[in-house]
């Protein structure tokens, strides 16, 4: 069965975060999540890039803002998915990346701003890349590479305008 990751980007705020923001969309993007749910006020300045990039590079990634993170974690649960928290405070990545890959349905939680005390409640895991600062963009390439055992590393993009080989390698 297909994996289906979805990324939740907690507290966006557009005047301070736009240049992470959308690297953490374009990991998620390029290495195998369906969608990401940015949670705070509308950014069209995001939408736009995350869209020019989808339409010349190719795939099905969606992008949806949100005001909240408590409603889309609960209507996630309620369609199967596991809440999965990157933080450095949870749990090794590598004690529990097993029981996380036999789960088909990923809602993986980033942060922006400090993130509330419920966001670890609600979470089925909260896992740790690490226990040195680093940074959300990071921790979501890692997990999503984790999860999709390198495999997504491989994937062709359908529909995709721009496609970079190496110069001995066939398209």
């Amino acid at each position: 069965m297909e994996k289906n990751i979805v990324v939740l980007r907690y507290g966006h705020r557009p005047y301070r975060d736009l240049r992470v923001t959308t690297h953490c969309c374009l990991v998620a993007r390029a290495l195998g999540a369906k969608k990401i749910i940015i949670q705070g006020e509308e950014d069209f300045a995001l939408r736009k890039s995350v869209e020019g990039i989808t339409k010349n590079w190719g795939g099905g990634f969606e992008l949806e803002f949100s005001p909240g993170w408590l409603e889309q974690v609960k209507k996630f649960r309620e369609h199967g998915y596991s809440i999965v928290h990157l933080t450095m405070y949870g749990k090794p990545i590598n004690k529990e990346i097993g029981k996380m890959r036999r789960k088909n349905k990923v809602l993986a939680i980033i942060g922006s701003r400090k993130v509330e005390i419920g966001v670890y409640r609600e979470s089925d895991f909260n896992i740790s890349i690490g226990k040195q600062p680093h940074s959300e963009i990071a921790a979501l390439a890692i997990l999503l590479d984790r999860l999709f055992s390198g495999k997504e590393l491989e994937k062709k993009f359908p529909g995709a305008k721009m496609v970079l080989t190496a110069k001995n390698e066939k398209k």
